[in-house]
């Protein structure tokens, strides 16, 4: 089992640069923002399941939760959206050819609102 200290954290500058995009807290504070973002961060860049997501990043259902909610309040597209318009111009594109099968019940991502809104980050940028 990984302990804090070993586990993959969002630097305090990234951080910085994403927090004005999370919605207000109503209430009852959040669990630590950035253990919970990194720990959505790690899960999918891994390919885990939310259960299997390292103890030290808090329960995975909160992980789970926090990932689901503020997807449907379109937080991760603002801040990807956000991000890509600071960096300008690219110098070069690359197209990538990799493709993958998706399971049948990935098509009830777009109608649970699940799927990012590409035409969202376009009219952003």
């Amino acid at each position: 089992m990984l302990r804090v200290s070993e586990l993959w954290l969002l630097s305090e500058a990234q951080m910085r640069r994403i927090e004005p995009y999370f919605p207000l807290s109503h209430g009852i504070p959040r669990v630590d923002d950035r253990r919970i973002v990194s720990g959505i961060i790690f899960v999918i860049r891994n390919g885990l399941r939310w259960r299997d997501a390292p103890a030290g990043y808090g329960p995975h259902k909160t992980i789970y939760n926090r990932f689901i909610r503020w997807s449907r309040l379109g937080v991760f597209n603002r801040i990807f959206a956000a991000l890509a318009a600071k960096g300008g111009k690219p110098d070069r594109l690359m197209i990538d050819a990799t493709h993958l099968k998706a399971h049948r019940t990935a098509a009830s991502l777009l109608k649970k609102g699940l799927y990012p809104d590409v035409s969202g980050a376009r009219k952003a940028g």
